[in-house]
């Protein structure tokens, strides 16, 4: 269905190819700004779900242009979906936003950051491994501690000084998973490990923790040599080509005989999980294809969602930790997940898990956002940190690296010494504990 002045002579307006039901489905209630991040901060209409849907109808409609106002107004979204869980009338605002931006995409010019960094870079781990590696060095001779005593890191220009500020302290690199891991004791499922590309450089413990967690619970681990970046980071730019190659990648990296491939970054697990709409959405051809990638989302799970529905086994060890739980927004909105990472927190002996005011409001990550969108980014980072503060928590957990990264960054900037982790490090910790004990 196309909306009214939407088919025009010359070229179709960006939007053109949205079902145009899908922008009625909005009545403008406005119930969607009490949740939405940047109309939080900006209190602008445009800055708020029903505004941008608004606004994409009128370009659609030939009412609106394309202008770099209405650009801004669009590329200012986090497209955390917080809206979609608020709304009452089921409004899928992923489905507007992320098909209105490849048609944006296609109409302005890439950037070099776009280019080099964020499209060369951050999805290919090896080569992200190579650049990181002057920095862990950097890091193991504390010269990095010296450089930010001395406030040398803002001499480093916009995007790229807030590329080293974001970087975390580089673990040592973890040694290469083998391609298939045995269950502990009675095997119960058969699972693949999704890694991921830039939480494999620089958490890749936790994936060492995730497959040590699945092989507790019983379950045998398929860990692809041939999988790929998801796609996240060229989709939600607007570059849809390389997104669906990536796609076809993991479709062919992973057994079609597996119980479910696990994930344990949101921001991964909620695109793997819109492979099909994906296809959709980018007008792909191949039918085939098009099932095969639908298939291969039906069976992606998220760990937390995973070892909930299996039933874990219970972990043992003491975690004395006083921690508050970070609800990423695509876990808990994308992919409606959020009582399956408490569920298995309550489990842990001596963790006490204190609730945090505005839990599932954006932190600001957002994949690059926070490196596309400084200012808000920040803004949001500064209301999140100020939430967590007020729990007296020592231990932030989060189920997002893109989340880990931001909250690290901006706990530092306050000086503040808090921990970061994902919920299966808390289980590993317990698991470990436990078995030691033993």
């Amino acid at each position: 269905m196309s909306g009214p002045l939407a088919e025009t002579e010359g070229a179709p307006p960006a939007g053109g190819s949205i079902d145009y039901g899908r922008f009625l489905d909005c009545v403008h209630c406005g119930l969607c700004t009490a949740a939405c991040p940047t109309y939080l901060e900006t209190g602008n209409e445009n800055d708020s779900p029903r505004g941008r849907i608004y606004l994409m109808r009128g370009v659609v409609d030939r009412r609106v242009g394309l202008t770099d106002n209405v650009r801004h107004h669009l590329d200012l979204c986090l497209d955390c979906r917080s809206c979609e869980t608020a709304c009452p009338s089921g409004v899928e605002y992923g489905r507007l936003i992320e098909p209105f931006r490849i048609d944006m995409k296609g109409s302005r010019a890439v950037g070099w950051f776009e280019r080099f960094v964020l499209h060369g870079l951050f999805p290919y781990p090896r080569r992200l491994k190579w650049a990181l590696a002057p920095m862990r060095w950097l890091q193991l001779l504390r010269v990095d501690s010296v450089a930010r005593w001395l406030c040398l890191d803002r001499l480093l220009p916009g995007t790229l000084g807030r590329m080293y500020r974001l970087l975390p302290r580089l673990k040592p690199v973890a040694a290469r998973l083998p391609e298939v891991l045995p269950a502990v004791g009675k095997r119960r499922a058969r699972v693949g490990l999704f890694t991921g590309c830039v939480g494999d450089v620089m958490f890749s413990h936790t994936n060492q923790a995730t497959a040590r967690v699945l092989q507790a619970n019983g379950c045998e681990v398929v860990v692809p040599r041939q999988q790929v970046c998801c796609g996240a980071i060229h989709y939600h730019s607007g570059a849809a080509e390389p997104a669906l190659e990536m796609a076809r990648c993991n479709v062919a990296a992973f057994p079609e005989d597996l119980d479910a491939v696990i994930l344990n970054v949101a921001g991964c697990g909620a695109m793997l999980k819109d492979y099909g709409q994906m296809a959709a959405e980018a007008t792909l051809k191949d039918t085939a294809m098009c099932e095969s990638l639908a298939g291969f989302a039906s069976r992606v799970k998220d760990i937390s969602e995973f070892l909930v529905e299996l039933g874990p086994r219970p972990p043992l060890g003491e975690v004395a930790w006083r921690a508050t739980y970070h609800d990423a927004c695509h876990l808990a909105h994308a992919q409606g997940i959020r009582e399956a990472p408490r569920k298995l927190m309550e489990m842990v002996p001596g963790l006490e898990l204190v609730t945090l005011p505005e839990s599932d409001i954006c932190c600001g990550a957002a994949g690059s956002y926070n490196l596309t969108e400084a200012e808000m980014s920040d803004r949001l980072a500064k209301r999140k940190v100020n939430n967590i503060l007020s729990t007296g928590a020592d231990v932030v957990i989060s189920g997002n690296a893109g989340c880990t990264l931001q909250l690290q960054a901006a706990l530092r900037q306050q000086r503040r010494s808090l921990q970061v982790v994902h919920p299966v490090d808390v289980l590993d910790l317990s698991y470990n504990t436990s078995n030691a004990a033993d």
